[in-house]
């Protein structure tokens, strides 16, 4: 595969043309393909065949590295750089300044709310917090030991019954009606799924509360007349959810568009990108890392921990990503967060651990050159444990602010003319052709 020469390579000075060029070994043949934005499209390659009863050239991508399924204008990373972006606007700057349901207007709509927008969108929210009465008995028919997150999964899909007119997703009114459903009702399912792992009654929405401070409310409330929700952790939620709202490309997100291009409704596509999440490798990573805390046990165990690992008998966990080559900026903001909990909650004893590992990777040279920097899951975990959820919830406090960038990222493929059912291609492996044998013969 021969690029375009730059310019100056050029005798003639002529602009080099946005293509390049392919030569064939195998018929001598020489393809031009297109460059746009810095891709070629893979069924430009289709033309590339030996003969003409060659199926063409494919590309072959396990895990979908290198390969842009979608053009996408929602989410920004740079992972060599660190950087992440919604609609353009900078991480750190959404997470000092905003709040959870001003950041998920942003990244439905691509603009941030003006006063009255903000009161309208937070208003629809907040009142439609409450379930239909019929999932609180669905949702207590689980065994008392359900994990949550199975409770989650299942309720989201179950509301696809409840509400038949979501499968006309090509209604924009109706669709952005169960947008708002989602977000508002998901808060109130994970609480529920909380509760009932508990052993406590179910407690309704307060639509007095904010979105964050409703949520504690429903997790916590016991006798009180009226919960007042701690303002530390509600601000604290408030910044992890803006953290999680959306990251592009993701596995769950992935799952979202694929389920969703068959034009199913989005209770049922958004079932199957939680079932995604519920991944150890997805959602699930942040128990790995106080499960790997817990193992190490002292700060004293911390550096034979890392000779162990250097030595391939272990997994330094929260460290390191598939986009991010450079520290998570979502981990700099968590690291902070988490200093502002642990001043209420007092300190987790496992983040003394956590800061002398953190330390000694970053500088040794072993994972500096491997480009091993602290993730979003690194520090989440803390946080979490500290405000007292087991390990068994930290997926559906993922998913509770996903749900916008999953909705958004749903809603932005169903307008793209471009988008098709998903339907990947494969290389056969298997057998040729062969004749059955009966069964006595065999």
């Amino acid at each position: 595969m021969t690029p375009a020469t730059n310019i100056q390579d050029k005798p003639n000075g002529k602009a080099p043309r946005e293509t390049v060029t392919i030569t064939d070994n195998r018929t001598g043949k020489q393809y031009e393909i297109p460059i746009t934005d810095g891709t070629i499209r893979a069924m430009d390659l289709r033309q590339i065949k030996v003969n003409d009863d060659d199926f063409g050239m494919m590309t072959y991508d396990p895990a979908l590295m290198n390969t842009a399924a979608t053009r996408s204008s929602i989410t920004y990373i740079d992972g060599d750089k660190g950087i992440l972006r919604y609609r353009g606007y900078p991480i750190e700057q959404l997470a000092e300044q905003s709040n959870y349901l001003e950041t998920a207007y942003l990244i439905l709509n691509g603009e941030l709310p003006t006063p009255a927008q903000y009161k309208d969108w937070e208003y629809r929210i907040i009142h439609r917090t409450f379930l239909h009465e019929n999932v609180k008995v669905l949702m207590q028919a689980f065994r008392y030991d359900a994990h949550p997150m199975g409770m989650f999964i299942s309720t989201v899909a179950a509301l696809s019954t409840y509400y038949p007119e979501s499968s006309d997703i090509h209604d924009p009114e109706n669709r952005l009606k169960q947008i708002i459903r989602l977000i508002a009702k998901t808060p109130t399912i994970a609480a529920f799924s909380y509760r009932h792992t508990r052993g406590l009654l179910y407690v309704y929405p307060d639509n007095d509360l904010s979105y964050t401070g409703n949520f504690l409310r429903m997790l916590d409330m016991m006798t009180q007349s009226k919960y007042e929700p701690d303002p530390v952790k509600t601000r604290a939620l408030d910044v992890l959810f803006i953290l999680h709202a959306d990251h592009e490309q993701n596995c769950g997100t992935n799952a979202m568009r694929a389920i969703g291009s068959s034009h199913v409704d989005p209770y049922s596509a958004m079932a199957g990108a939680a079932a995604a999440l519920y991944g150890p490798l997805h959602g699930g990573a942040n128990e790995e890392v106080l499960r790997m805390l817990t193992q190490i046990g002292n700060i004293k165990n911390v550096p034979d921990f890392i000779e162990r690992v250097k030595k391939g008998e272990g997994r330094l966990m929260g460290f390191g990503h598939r986009v991010y080559k450079n520290y998570d900026p979502r981990a700099k903001i968590i690291k902070r967060t988490a200093d502002e909990v642990f001043k209420v909650t007092g300190v987790n004893p496992l983040l003394e651990i956590a800061l002398e590992l953190e330390r000694i990777a970053l500088q040794d040279e072993y994972f500096v050159k491997r480009k091993l920097y602290p993730n979003v899951d690194f520090y989440s975990g803390l946080i979490y444990q500290a405000m007292g959820f087991p390990v068994t919830f930290f997926p559906v406090l993922f998913a509770i602010p996903r749900t916008v960038g999953w909705l958004a990222q749903w809603q932005e493929m169903l307008n793209d003319p471009e988008q098709k059912i998903a339907r990947p291609r494969q290389i056969y492996t298997g057998s040729a052709q062969r004749d059955y044998v009966p069964l006595a013969a065999r």
